[in-house]
């Protein structure tokens, strides 16, 4: 049976993350995979089970989630994006589709994933939150300095327990995770942007990073508090999780697996 694999964009805020939730006696909840897997169904005439690479948290933006799913179609491979588009909400797009071999699993094989925190900043008496990005970026009412941020970002890099970084009950079994790249990026018009890449990521952990760099950027904690706070091992030492407007999935590297 055919193999094919996804890359879909949504703009999360209106589903309760990526993956299915059926709670019982209720109603199900909105979802990507469960919006995703209704389309299909209504494309190729029959249940479609998907498997996405990275379950995304309620209001968390992807511009490249990937999935995979098996199907028998006469439907031509050139066709089935525009097909699942022509189903699915105006929030997610498939933007690609293709035959991929048959041992593909967007999870395991996956090699690296980046993600981008949008970011506002500003003394709420002098600057107004985003109006029409406000569902994409996160606002911080504190002025802040994106090159002592960009300073801090570079202790991440590197192979750490990150159990400072993480949500309480995470539930994995290990929480050391390789940080390939960690920046602050300065926009204009006082935006900035937390792009950090590695090879697994923890739940809420990029949201906690985001969280504890705005704090060195509003001058907090200094830069080279940050190793400590990872050695700690102490979630309390770290900072708030951000909210999930400004998060997004950007990419997930497959090397030569994923073609």
């Amino acid at each position: 049976m055919p193999r094919y694999k996804l890359i879909i964009a949504y703009e999360g805020t209106n589903f309760h993350g990526w993956q299915k939730q059926l709670p019982p006696d209720e109603e199900p909840l909105r979802t990507v995979q469960g919006v995703l897997e209704d389309a299909l169904a209504k494309v190729f005439r029959q249940p479609i089970n998907v498997q996405g690479a990275s379950r995304t948290d309620t209001g968390v933006h992807a511009r490249h989630q990937v999935a995979a799913f098996d199907c028998e179609t006469q439907i031509e491979v050139t066709r089935i994006a525009s097909a699942i588009n022509y189903r699915l909400p105006d929030d997610v797009q498939v933007k690609e589709a293709k035959i991929i071999h048959d041992s593909f699993d967007p999870v395991s094989h996956a090699i690296s994933k980046g993600y981008r925190y949008r970011i506002a900043y500003g003394n709420k008496g002098q600057y107004h939150q985003p109006l029409f990005s406000r569902r994409l970026t996160y606002f911080s009412g504190y002025e802040l300095d994106p090159q002592r941020m960009n300073e801090a970002a570079q202790h991440f890099i590197g192979e750490h327990d990150f159990a400072a970084f993480v949500k309480a009950d995470h539930g994995r079994e290990t929480t050391v995770r390789t940080i390939h790249d960690c920046k602050v990026i300065a926009k204009s018009n006082r935006r900035c942007s937390i792009d950090i890449s590695g090879n697994g990521f923890l739940h809420n952990m990029v949201r906690i990073i985001a969280g504890t760099l705005i704090e060195v950027g509003r001058g907090k904690y200094e830069p080279e508090q940050i190793p400590s706070i990872i050695a700690s091992k102490d979630r309390a030492k770290a900072s708030t999780t951000l909210p999930p407007e400004g998060l997004f999935l950007m990419w997930i590297n497959y090397g030569d697996s994923g073609s």
